[in-house]
């Protein structure tokens, strides 16, 4: 009998671990910040074998991959992607949002319970408490009882923070300004590891600032526009937005470290750190699967400054090209070559810049928020006495005070509908939707259900308005985007390394297909809230 119960404890206690044997000894989950599809086959020819090809040779190529939900934005990209769910569960509805509860907008990371480590500044006043759900990573640390290491790298604090989830083990952001460090919060740690700290005293972001010319001859950059136009964002201290940019004497003007966020030089930063966090953490060094996400955010940067018919994103993707060949060459080395597992996607996509789409005479243009508030608040005059019966409107949703709404005597189901048939006359309001409507309809395509994918219902405003296609409230230069539509919602999705087979689809894939891949992959639960399938298609 004590022979047997001895058995049966070694089995309960060992059968995680050992089950994991085959398992891949690192995951590595790739979001590149902004990334269109069309990326990958417009800048082919610029890439070299060993990055962006290396993925599509040797794994699978989800070409039709696809967010399911409106907002496409940084924040809920990221939780999405990692959570297998949408805003809907997961709770982040956006980058920020008005609480209904405070009173106030909040941001996604933002904690005011924790403290900066590494840094002095506010920055460092982050953690993921505001996602409700569990992402696969913190499936990974239950399933391995917390032996499997979970390491997040961003230069967004959000790009770092969201991915690796709730019981993760570090996340790291930069902090620029003058500092040009990476840096944490109290949530992960009381202070930074030493090889942390020895990365950043290694002086390695001061060697970024230096001059950003084209990585190839600029005349060979036939997949972009013209480098002098009407289109693009400047730099301050920079009379246009032309190569080369030198980036010592700008960044006085721009930031100090921060200007190398808006080059391809912070891509390349985060490459070095995360490669310093392997290291650093020994990531992948025996069979407890390890989770390493990795968000280039430079490429975000980059597009809404210069736009995605620019030679700055064309040159900004040929170097990502280059980081992500070392990047796998060093995870052949440290890691070892098939052991490894790699996803890529991206949290959103991008538009044209409408100015540019005009001057090819595609309907486009920039909304008037001006003309809208005036002609909202004669409307709310003129209905209800007053416009204090709006709270807020933010992220194109409008927020009621319920309590005046109350007070007034009103039905709330009567106010909301009666300010959905006012916005919807409004010019290029192309549709707008109650809560009542999001809360109680179950739509099952079109714009009608990505928006309901994004809605959570405690967090949400009242009215969910949707522009027209390509009209944008952004400034005249640079992309933008959060839309529904396909230029925001079209993302590689790339998986390779250990258990992927080679090949290809153009079946409909969606962002929270991920997660559900990747704990199939592993053998552990699904996080919590997730409603994607696994794609078994790329499963050797």
């Amino acid at each position: 009998m004590k022979y047997l119960i001895a058995l049966l404890l070694t089995v309960v206690f060992i059968l995680p671990i050992s089950a994991q044997e085959d398992n891949p000894k690192l995951v590595v989950g790739i979001v590149v910040d902004q990334m269109r599809y069309d990326y990958l086959t417009r800048f082919d020819k610029k890439f070299g074998e060993n990055g962006f090809k290396r993925m599509m040779r040797e794994g699978f190529n989800c070409k039709n991959n696809h967010f399911n939900y409106v907002p496409t934005y940084t924040g809920p990209g990221h939780a999405s992607i990692y959570t297998g769910t949408t805003p809907k569960y997961h709770g982040i509805i956006g980058n920020n949002w008005y609480d209904k509860d405070i009173k106030k907008m909040v941001y996604c990371a933002g904690d005011t319970t924790v403290s900066s480590v590494g840094t002095a500044a506010v920055s460092g006043l982050m953690s993921p408490h505001r996602m409700l759900t569990t992402t696969f990573a913190d499936e990974n640390r239950l399933f391995t009882q917390m032996r499997g290491k979970t390491i997040g790298v961003s230069i967004k604090d959000r790009g770092a923070i969201l991915p690796a989830g709730h019981s993760a083990n570090a996340a790291y952001w930069f902090q620029g300004g003058q500092e040009g460090n990476w840096i944490s919060s109290t949530f992960y740690m009381d202070e930074l590891p030493k090889w942390v700290n020895n990365f950043n005293n290694s002086k390695k972001a001061e060697s970024y600032i230096k001059d950003w010319n084209t990585f190839y001859d600029i005349d060979t950059y036939t997949e972009s526009g013209a480098d002098l136009n009407n289109f693009e964002g400047k730099f301050k201290g920079k009379e246009t937005a032309t190569f080369p940019y030198n980036l010592k004497a700008l960044s006085k003007k721009n930031g100090g470290f921060n200007i190398l966020k808006t080059t391809p030089y912070g891509n390349s930063l985060t490459a070095d750190f995360a490669l310093a966090a392997i290291d650093g953490e020994g990531l992948g060094q025996d069979n407890i699967t390890d989770v390493l996400t990795v968000s280039f955010s430079s490429t975000d940067y980059v597009g809404h400054k210069f736009g995605v018919n620019s030679k700055e994103i064309e040159d900004t993707y040929i170097r990502l090209d280059k980081d992500l060949e070392r990047f796998f060459a060093a995870l052949d080395e440290k890691v070892g070559k098939g052991e490894y597992v790699v996803f890529l996607t991206a949290d959103h996509g991008a538009i044209d810049v409408p100015a540019y789409l005009q001057s090819a005479k595609i309907p486009a243009g920039y909304l008037d928020n001006d003309v809208r508030k005036v002609l909202f608040q004669k409307f709310l005059t003129d209905t209800y006495g007053t416009t204090d019966i709006v709270e807020d409107i933010s992220n194109n949703q409008i927020f009621l005070n319920r309590d005046m709404i109350k007070a007034l005597d009103l039905d709330l189901d009567d106010v909301q509908e009666a300010i959905v048939n006012e916005q919807i006359a409004y010019p290029h309001i192309s549709k707008a939707y109650t809560a009542t409507t999001m809360a109680s309809v179950d739509f099952t395509e079109g714009i009608e259900a990505l928006l309901q994918k994004g809605y959570n219902q405690k967090r949400s405003g009242d009215i969910i308005l949707v522009n027209d296609p390509a009209y944008i409230s952004y400034g005249k230069t640079g992309s933008t985007h959060g839309s529904g539509l396909n230029y925001d919602t079209h993302v590689p999705l790339l998986f390779f390394g250990k258990g992927i087979k080679q090949g290809h689809t153009y079946k409909k894939t969606e962002i929270t297909d991920i997660a559900p891949t990747i704990s199939a992959l592993l053998g552990i639960s699904f996080p919590n809230f997730a409603i994607g399938q696994p794609l078994e298609f790329v499963f050797n």
